[in-house]
């Protein structure tokens, strides 16, 4: 149905966005030096620094990409299978269900949610948050926008004017995230 084809539209639209603003902070924080203050890796491996942000993906051992893959796979399975109503269904596009209010029961109790952990905006009015959704896409599409030119300036440069010169280079392929080290053993 129609109304079914826009809430799949604008949820894939609002998760999109977030995933862009999460990629675009983790891109500017990555550039600038930001690390973990722990060791890469059991052996002691340091985190890469000096390194454009693809590189430090693939200084990465695969047990750890394939462990964020599958944290996010978990999320996305969580967010369509323990909706109450789903989006394509008359549910509200962008909400992520409870963890502790789900019909859906899970092996260890988990204190916070993942949207709004301290219940700051239980009490927003729907107008308040008709706004902050309004808002959050917006930002979203900026983040979609952010990221690609971070991306197109990291391959190609002076492929974005504005921050010409302030991204550094990438030699790697981001359309292959597994292409230098592809096995699970």
């Amino acid at each position: 149905s129609e109304e079914a084809t826009i809430g799949f539209l604008r949820h894939a639209e609002i998760k999109h966005g977030r995933i862009a603003m999460f990629a675009f902070v983790g891109f500017i924080a990555g550039s600038n030096g930001v690390r973990w203050p722990w060791a890469m890796t059991l052996e002691g491996t340091p985190f890469p620094t000096d390194a454009a942000p693809g590189a430090q993906w693939d200084a990465l051992p695969s047990a750890a990409k394939w462990q964020i893959v599958c944290f996010a796979a978990i999320f996305e399975l969580w967010s369509e299978g323990a909706m109450k109503t789903h989006y394509m269904k008359g549910g509200k596009a962008g909400e992520f269900p409870s963890f502790k209010d789900s019909e859906v029961a899970l092996p260890h109790p988990v204190p916070f949610d993942l949207f709004d952990p301290f219940g700051f905006s239980k009490k927003a009015s729907a107008e308040k948050k008709a706004a902050g959704l309004v808002k959050e896409i917006n930002n979203g599409r900026l983040a979609q926008i952010g990221i690609m030119g971070c991306l197109a300036e990291s391959k190609v440069e002076g492929a974005v004017p504005a921050i010409a010169g302030k991204i550094a280079h990438y030699d790697g392929d981001y359309m292959a995230p597994f292409e230098a080290n592809f096995h699970l053993f």
